[in-house]
Parts: C-alpha cells; structure tokens; sequence
C-alpha cells in the first residue's frame, strides 16, 4: 500500500498543475468573500515557509541498532540472548540474590478516579460497563469483551486505583485481585496465547504495572509478598523467551518495555537490561513510520506507545539512570502526530477504531511525555492531513487503511473527514470499534469499521476497503494520490486545498474515487466534491448505487431544507451552518458516536445517495457557516 504525496515547487504555477479542477457548479465564486483568522496557514499570494523539522524527527534509522556500548556488555548481551542465566554473567561464584524491587517507582500518568472509585466498590468499570469483580473469569476461559481483557489481564487498573484513594486504602483492593489472579495463573504456560492473561501485550503490560505499582501489590504479608515476587520474576523469564513471538508491533514493544523495566528493578537485571534495550530499540523502528506515526495508523496505539515509553522511562529514573537517548527521542516523534488528530476542544477525532479521547486526558499524557511541540499539519506516512483556519480544525484521511498485521481494529476510512468549529464538532466519524465490550455491543464493532460509518462516499454499500474478523483488513484501497496547496484569492485570502483518490473500487465497480475539500482561511465555509471517475480507458456499462455520508456531531440539531436539496445545521454555541447539496435530494438518518469514554452516543447524519452511471459522476456540495 502506498500514498503518493505531490506539493507544488516554489517556482512553478500551482494553477497550472492542477490535476482535475472543480466542475464549475462548485469553482464559480468560491471563497469570493473576504477574510483571514489568525491561523491562516499562509499570506496571500505567498507560499508558506516551510515548517522546522521537529527535535525527534530527525531520528536516523541507525538510532533503532543496539545501543553502543564496550565489548564487555556487548558479549554480556549476546550470551544473555543465548540462554546464560543473568547470576552467572554478572556474580559467577558469588550466591544469587533473593528476589526483591530495587527501587519504588514514581508515577507521572494519572489514572481514571472514577474507574478507581468503582473498583473500591467492586466493580470494574469500563467504557461505562461495570463488570463486578468477583465475576470476571481471570484465567481466560470465559470470554469477555476485549476492553474489560485488557484492562483486567494488563492491570491497568492499578493506575486507576492508586489514583482515587491512598495507599492505605487501595492496597488491599489490589492484594484480593492479585490473589484471584495468581490462583487462576499459577505459573506462565508454554507459550504464549494461552488465552488473554498470556498474549504477549497484555503480559508486558502487566510486569511494567507490578513493577511501577509495587507499593500496592506488595504491602501485605510476607508469604503473598514473596509470592508474588516469584511470580514477577518467572513473567520476566518468560517474557525473554517468548518476546520474539508477539501477535502485533506494540505487542512486541510492551513486552520488551517489561523486560527492560525487570532489567532495572529486579536485582541481576544487567543482562537483561542490555538485552532489553536492544530488542527495544528495533522494535520501536519497526512500529512507527518516519513521520513518528504507528503503522497501524491508531491514535489509541499512539496514545498507549507514548505511556509505555514513559513509564519505563520512570523505572530509568527511579534507579537513578539516564533513559536510552534514542527512546526520548522516539517520545518526542510521537506526540506531533496524535496533536494532528486533535480538535478545537484538544479531544481527538475518531479515526481506526478509536473515539473522541477527551481532553483532559490526552493533556495528561502529553503532560507526562515531556514534550512540547505543535500538531504535525502534514503527517505523510500515518496517512492525516490536518487544515486549521482560524477556529475551523478539518482532518482528512488520506491514506490506505494500515496493513493487516499492523492493526487491530483497522478501518476502511480512506477520504473520510471530521470538521469542527471550536469546541463544537461538526462532521464527526462514528469512531469506536476497539471500545466494543463495553456499553458498545460487540456485534456493533465491524459495522463501525465499514466505510459507511465514515463520513465519506460508499459505492454500492460495500467498502472501500474489505472489512474482516478479529480486526483484519482484506483487499480494497492499496494506493492514494494526494495534493495539498494553497490557493490565492483575488480579494487576497487563501484557502487550503486538498485533493485525493483512492483505488478501492476499481476491481468492483471500475470507478476510482476523488474528493476535493477547500477550506476557506477564515474557517467559515468548507467546499467539498466527490467524483467518479473511470479507473481504465474502457468504462464499464449499467449503474450503480452511492451514498455520500455526513454524520454529525452529538450537539447538532437539524432541519431539513424545504427544497429537499440541503440542511440547516444549529450547533450548541449558538452558531448557525447551513448544508447544499449540488449533486441531489439530502435525508437525515440515524446515526451513532461513540464519545470521550468509549460510550455511545445517538446521533443523525446527512445523507446524500442515488444511481450512479459506472462512466463516472461529480457531486459538489457546500458546508458554510451563516451566523
């Protein structure tokens, strides 16, 4: 899969290199009224200079090779991988240590207070599904929603505890799990995927939370605190066994971030700490792209990389050592692109199975990552590209969905966009298939992965791209042309314009599908059109059914033109936007958003559809604010 990305050189004519203009039903005034905000990206007449390279971007492919170090550790290293137990490589005729936490780890990412509080009662809360306690099946036979999996077999749900209630309090909470748990899971199996308690995700997740949450594991009696020890410590040999063998890319990172965590808290760890840190760092450059993007194009992956990184880099700091130069810099590449997945009202928009993250707690986390950059407004490879125009934010997936072992709940989205104007979200996706188990059915999570429940074109009903079980993604789009510029205007505005087509309906239907979208600089008007074109020289016959979607955000309110050719929109602020149609009748149909918590929310979409003869077809239409 590829996206092919073209931008104008300085000192050619962008007007003269347009590769198809707007019909002149949609390009006839457009953007003829005055106005700039204080975003504008550009001046008129002017093409913008290009941004500075951000400090983790410049991230060379030699930073992901083993960290340097001298021969000794290096032969440390290699006879670690080779099977040499760590006692014999750091004290070969000395007595090998007992098993015990060399330091208490300081915890910079805040849990859920209310998943915390609810725990304390006994529930587990989870996307607003409370699940009791004494009901989970913590060996796996019973199969729950993956939501409720991770957060129970990770133990995610320290973080939660520790942050509504003093240690005190919490400990206990914690201990009764724990024994529950360990009674389930006596020793590790074989190999991993021995249910969810053993996939190599959850199990690397779940060391590196004993290990940063210890004071809440580790406060009671001798026997269970040293029965737990013994367990962190076989999940650590474990984990060096069976890290190779991960069911993803961030699989594969959590469970080397739990080896190298072990490496530095757990004595003898210097072996395993070389070793850690090598596997680490190749598996870092395998997950992300060199925009600093996940491959599985996931701002949920992106969020959970980002706190991985930055609670190993708390075990680094608890022993009094210097983090990997290399994974700081990593940090500093992710956080730019999730900010380019951000609204006015700094949530997230919903794109690869993720939701609209609230505010509050993507702050917390790039709060805790240390970093402080600006949004990535052209993130290449992860596939967004990102307008901002005075309050106006669009986002704009142009790209092919991720490849089938990058993601897990991968989505057929390619040329779906969200709008928002402030703090008020106007064009939104229905967002949230990896939030299935919890209040979202599980039935519902491939239906929210299809292209209808984007807002973008479907030919057919079918989508762009085929949606599978378990998370996979089948053929479908496998190549995207993009063309970003800005426009100058004869008043002296500007306007951004993006341009892209996909491929995914070529093999069906012989159409290849291009949208336009122009976005004033004033953020007050976006003009978008949809167009059908002939994927080869001989177009087929007959025609064929399409369907443009707009579902819309949780706060608007609308009314349907009395024309039938277009939509008032009221939004919660006050604001008024009107919707036009140029291409046929517009209903209103039901529709459904998942919300900052995972929760789902009834909302309505436009919908604009009919028959379309397989020689091709355009459709404008216009989104503008009227007060």
């Amino acid at each position: 899969m590829a996206t092919k990305i073209r931008e104008w050189p300085e000192n050619r004519n962008p007007e003269q290199n347009r590769a198809i203009p707007l019909s002149p039903s949609v390009e006839e005034g457009v953007l003829s009224q005055s106005g700039s905000g204080p975003e504008t990206e550009t001046t008129a007449g002017t093409r913008p200079a290009p941004d500075p390279i951000e400090t983790g971007r410049a991230l060379a492919l030699a930073d992901f090779s083993p960290p340097s170090v001298h021969v000794g550790e290096r032969l440390i290293r290699i006879a670690y991988r080779m099977g040499i137990p760590a006692s014999l490589l750091t004290t070969p005729m000395g007595k090998k240590a007992r098993t015990r936490l060399l330091a208490t780890v300081g915890n910079t990412l805040p849990g859920s207070r209310v998943a915390g509080t609810a725990l304390r009662a006994g529930h587990f809360l989870v996307h607003g599904a409370k699940t009791p306690v004494a009901q989970v099946d913590y060996a796996g036979a019973a199969r729950v929603g993956p939501p409720l999996e991770k957060v129970v077999h990770s133990f995610a749900w320290l973080t939660d505890l520790e942050a509504c209630a003093p240690r005190e309090q919490g400990a206990p909470v914690a201990e009764r799990i724990l024994a529950a748990w360990l009674q389930a899971n006596p020793q590790p199996p074989g190999k991993p995927g021995k249910g969810p308690a053993w996939s190599l995700g959850n199990t690397g997740m779940r060391l590196m939370n004993w290990l940063v949450h210890a004071p809440l594991i580790l406060s009671g009696d001798k026997a269970f605190r040293s029965r737990t020890l013994g367990h962190i410590a076989a999940t650590a040999r474990w984990l060096d066994r069976h890290v190779h063998r991960a069911e993803d890319n961030l699989a594969e990172v959590a469970g080397w971030c739990g080896i190298v965590a072990a490496g530095l808290l757990l004595p003898d760890g210097r072996p395993r700490r070389l070793y850690g840190e090598a596997g680490l760092l190749k598996a870092l450059g395998e997950l992300m792209g060199d925009d600093g993007g996940v491959l599985s194009r996931s701002p949920l992956a992106q969020m959970e990389a980002i706190a991985l990184l930055v609670r190993l880099r708390n075990c680094y700091q608890a022993t009094r050592r210097d983090p990997l130069p290399a994974m700081e810099r990593v940090i500093e590449m992710l956080v730019p692109p999730l900010l380019a997945l951000t609204h006015g009202d700094g949530s997230l928009g919903s794109w690869q199975g993720g939701w609209a993250v609230d505010a509050e707690d993507l702050a917390a986390l790039v709060k805790a990552s240390g970093v402080r950059a600006r949004p990535l407004r052209d993130v290449r490879q992860w596939g967004y590209q990102r307008a901002v125009a005075n309050k106006t934010v669009l986002q704009f997936d142009a790209s092919p969905p991720p490849m089938p072992q990058h993601a897990r709940y991968g989505c057929a989205s390619t040329l779906a966009f969200e709008l928002s104007h402030g703090k008020q979200r106007l064009i939104v996706n229905c967002g949230g298939a990896a939030s299935a188990g919890g209040l979202v059915p599980v039935r519902l999570e491939q239906g929210l992965r299809a292209t209808a429940a984007h807002s973008t074109l479907t030919l057919d009903d079918a989508n762009s791209t085929a949606v599978l079980i378990n998370g996979a993604i089948g053929s479908g789009v496998t190549e995207v042309d993009v063309d970003r510029k800005t426009l100058p205007q004869d008043n002296g505005t500007t306007a951004s314009r993006l341009e892209a087509s996909h491929n995914g309906y070529a093999a069906r239907y012989g159409l290849t599908h291009r949208r336009i979208l122009i976005l004033r600089d004033d953020g007050t008007e976006l003009r978008g059109e949809d167009l059908l074109l002939p994927s080869s020289r001989k177009a087929k016959r007959g025609k064929v059914g399409f369907a443009i979607r707009f579902h819309l955000g949780p706060d608007v309110d609308v009314a349907l033109a009395t024309d039938g050719q277009g939509a008032g929109l009221a939004l919660a602020d006050g604001s008024y936007w009107q919707f036009r149609s140029g291409a046929g009748e517009v209903t209103v149909e039901d529709s459904l958003w998942i919300d900052g918590h995972g929760r789902p929310q009834a909302t309505q979409q436009l919908v604009i559809q009919g028959m379309v003869s397989r020689g091709g077809g355009t459709f404008g239409w216009l989104l503008k604010k009227m007060s």
